[in-house]
């Protein structure tokens, strides 16, 4: 078991920053990965918490148990090599502090190359830890409505309840709020190739915003017969009520299977494109369209898809131009409740409109458990900051983790969709690395030297 840290060298701090301290417990609503390290770091800078999580006595359609951190999808946090995103979160975590990855770490089980645990005894120890820590008071009860005071944490996940769902739509606004996630796939730029693929805009309208991905009749009908025949996904019992939002946001297996012409006149209709090069128009046409600022993600348009993730690989590196396509992540389509947070949020985790109500885990856009923890990290330690007097903080964007709050945070709100911890969204280095595996090696050691300098600079511990 995780001994009681003492408290963070940040107490140190409040000499140099005057403003006041809250002594109230910080309000932690939802106790899944995110809520559960976010209550963790809280307590353990010294500031009572009283963490809200409904079940046993309201279980959701997705658990089981009453424990905390309950994993209900795999037992898997990703890879644990420190040059791919996951691993590289995980290592970050580490040198944070954070009590997911440390108890993850100590009931880990062989998964060959990734971080798996036994996941009873794994949420039960966490139970246990949170349960036993003096400033942690475990509530047992359904929060239907976000308080009107005191400093509050929301990490209510995907499966927020319906009465706390209402709630969050007066709170954010009915715009910025999904029930339903259809998110196309997403590839980076360097795996296209633009020997096949141009850049043009239709009708020449605009800079040439878009990459497209030509074909000729054959090779479009090869991908209609492919599409049409490869094999979805098992919706889940409780997701299936949502399956009346798919006419609203096809997806495109569907849309295959309504005809041979149906996508040519939906999101691959090839008027007004011409690639400038040859002046050649084309039979139909798949449209990139950019993801983040820096131009290193690209969104397959209109490509919303239920299909097993393998299956996505298979069929769409039949497109002309993404035959090596690397995909960050793939297309979807589930229930979800996540905010928009690029409309909302801080780089801080902070709602704009109300500073001292912070957010986290997968109600923030962010996919995955690593990530749901590595954003209950940054939202607990921003809470206790605030309940501190003091200033919250930001990561380095040459971090996973701060590059993928920067990411939520900045991205374009028009578009927003869900993102994983992926090398797409960290700053490249002025010279280019072509070789795939170096430049992941050498993100990894900018991050974690970036970070050490990071808490150097702020006086934060390093490690737990």
């Amino acid at each position: 078991m995780l001994p009681l840290l003492p408290l963070l060298p940040l107490l140190s701090l409040l000499s140099q920053e005057t403003m006041s301290i809250d002594r109230s417990p910080v309000c932690v609503i939802g106790g899944g990965l995110a809520g559960t390290e976010a209550a963790w770091q809280i307590a353990r800078a010294g500031v009572p918490v009283t963490l809200y999580e409904m079940r046993p006595q309201h279980l959701s359609p997705a658990h089981h148990t009453g424990d905390l951190a309950e994993l209900v999808c795999s037992n898997s946090f990703g890879a644990a090599a420190s040059d791919r995103a996951a691993g590289l979160l995980h290592e970050e975590l580490r040198q944070l502090g954070s009590i997911v990855i440390g108890k993850a770490d100590e009931h880990q089980v062989p998964a060959g190359g990734a971080l798996a645990v036994d996941r009873a005894v794994f949420s039960r120890d966490l139970t246990e830890t949170l349960s036993q820590h003096p400033l942690i008071t475990l509530s047992r009860q359904e929060v239907q409505e976000i308080p009107t005071e005191g400093i509050v944490v929301l990490t209510t996940g995907p499966l927020t309840t319906h009465d706390l769902a209402q709630d969050l739509l007066r709170f954010t606004g009915m715009e910025y709020l999904s029930f339903f996630d259809a998110a196309s796939p997403i590839v980076v730029g360097e795996s296209i190739n633009m020997d096949v693929a141009f850049r043009a805009s239709r009708y020449d309208k605009g800079d040439a915003d878009y990459i497209n991905c030509p074909m000729n009749k054959e090779q479009y009908l090869h991908f209609w017969e492919a599409l049409c025949g490869a094999e979805q996904a098992e919706l889940k019992d409780f997701e299936r009520e949502t399956a009346k939002f798919f006419e609203g946001c096809l997806p495109i297996e569907e849309m295959a299977k309504r005809g041979e012409e149906t996508m040519r006149y939906g999101p691959l209709k090839p008027v007004g494109l011409t690639d400038d090069r040859t002046g050649e128009r084309f039979y139909a046409v798949v449209q990139l369209r950019q993801e983040d600022k820096a131009g290193q993600l690209w969104n397959m348009v209109g490509f919303q898809t239920n299909l097993r993730w393998g299956e996505q690989k298979r069929v769409f590196r039949l497109i002309p131009g993404l035959e090596n396509a690397e995909f960050v992540r793939m297309g979807v389509m589930h229930r979800n409740t996540f905010i928009n947070s690029p409309k909302l949020l801080h780089p801080t985790l902070q709602f704009q409109h109300r500073p001292t109500v912070l957010a986290a885990g997968q109600l923030t856009g962010t996919e995955g458990y690593t990530a749901a923890a590595a954003g209950g990290w940054l939202a607990g330690t921003n809470a206790a900051r605030l309940a501190l007097g003091l200033s919250p903080i930001q990561l380095p964007v040459t971090t996973m983790l701060g590059a993928l709050i920067d990411f939520i945070a900045t991205a374009s709100a028009k578009h927003f969709q869900p993102m994983p911890p992926n090398f797409g969204i960290i700053p490249p280095f002025p010279s280019k690395i072509r070789n795939k595996r170096e430049r992941y090696g050498a993100y990894r050691d900018r991050s974690l030297t970036d970070l050490a300098q990071w808490q150097k600079d702020l006086g934060l511990r390093v490690r737990g």
